[in-house]
């Protein structure tokens, strides 16, 4: 048995349950803390996952004239929408305490581990590559991870009532799709804890079962234990920091005056999003930047990739990033090299149709 904490932060608003992602990780990589499994709550929050844009993801107007408090993860993924009818749980450990560094392989096993727990509460979940939990074949639980050096997150959130007309009105879909077509639609991908079972057990009933799941299968003599003196003041530091907007708006979409010609490509392990400024007269690729609903570790290999690309020969632009993705070492949860050429390819693509 390996010793966990077990860490209830309760019901927090956006910014500050992001800042304990921050330092709750940095904690376990700096040898400051140990092991620990913990559970939270969001007040009304739109979340964009670290490669995104908050302008081409949120209604941000309508946010802001209902008290939204948009944020951005630290974890890559898609937008999402986040209040107090979700609880979430997260996982903070070192890539020894899990048995190795696969990303793809740890999901498996922790969804495995989540999906356990759900059905101690009396539905049938199962994890679904490649990293969701569903009932039925509709989903009741998204999550994803990060690695930094040695430490992992691994986080996801529970369904226990949800509001998918807010969720339609919070992200940016346009409005003829918020219509009672597509909200039915949406709600048959979707299911929540209430729905199957006809009403929802006591919140801490819910926890302990997560809990003794994980405390199952990976072995942990879970045990309730505050933060420390160290994670305290890291908190602090990190909640200033991510009420910047520098912070939210990181990776802001191009300038609309830009030259920029924009493409997608939705692959296996998510949907890629590329903005390309493109140098007609020479045919070069200056600048690229890259966003979307996917996952990499290390995060700035996004970064690493699009100042490979910098300044590139368009006909030599798909032989660079096979190069790149030989030699980075970074993990893609299922994207390949392909994928972002692909999503380059029909940026060029919608050029040349226009010409």
């Amino acid at each position: 048995m390996t010793k966990w904490r077990l860490l209830d932060t309760g019901l927090l608003g956006a910014t500050e349950n992001i800042a304990y992602n921050q330092a709750l990780l940095d904690a376990v990589r700096e040898g400051q803390a140990g092991n620990t499994l913990r559970f939270l709550r969001f007040r009304p929050s739109a979340l964009i996952g670290y490669h995104q844009s908050p302008r081409q993801e949120l209604n941000l107007a309508y946010c802001e004239e209902h008290g939204i408090e948009v944020q951005r993860r630290i974890t890559g993924g898609g937008a999402i929408y986040f209040d107090e009818t979700q609880l979430g749980w997260e996982l903070y450990t070192t890539k020894q305490a899990m048995g190795g560094a696969d990303m793809g392989r740890l999901a498996e096993r922790i969804c495995n581990a989540a999906a356990e727990g759900i059905r101690k509460l009396g539905v049938e979940a199962y994890f679904r590559p490649r990293n969701d939990i569903e009932v039925g074949g509709r989903k009741i639980s998204g999550t994803g991870g990060i690695m930094d050096g040695d430490a992992i997150l691994y986080q996801g959130t529970l369904l226990l009532d949800f509001d998918v007309e807010r969720m339609f009105r919070v992200l940016r879909i346009p409005a003829e799709k918020i219509s009672d077509k597509n909200l039915k639609a949406a709600r048959d991908r979707v299911v929540t804890l209430r729905e199957l079972l006809g009403e929802l057990p006591p919140l801490e009933e819910v926890k302990v079962a997560i809990a003794e799941s994980f405390a199952e299968h990976f072995g942990m003599d879970l045990a309730p234990a505050p933060l420390n003196d160290w994670e305290r003041a890291r908190h602090r530091e990190v909640v200033e920091e991510f009420s910047s907007p520098d912070w939210i708006h990181l990776n802001e979409r191009p300038r609309e005056e830009a030259p920029v010609l924009q493409g997608f490509h939705k692959g296996k392990g998510g949907l890629i999003r590329v903005s390309l400024w493109v140098d007609s007269a020479r045919d070069h690729l200056k600048q690229i930047w890259i966003t979307g609903d996917f996952f990499v570790t290390p995060k700035r290999a996004v970064l690493d990739l699009e100042a490979a690309l910098k300044d590139t020969p368009l006909d030599q632009v798909p032989e660079r990033i096979r190069a790149f993705f030989a030699d980075s070492g970074a993990q893609w949860m299922m994207l390949g090299p392909d994928d972002f050429i692909q999503a380059i390819d029909s940026a060029v693509a919608a050029r040349e149709a226009a010409v």
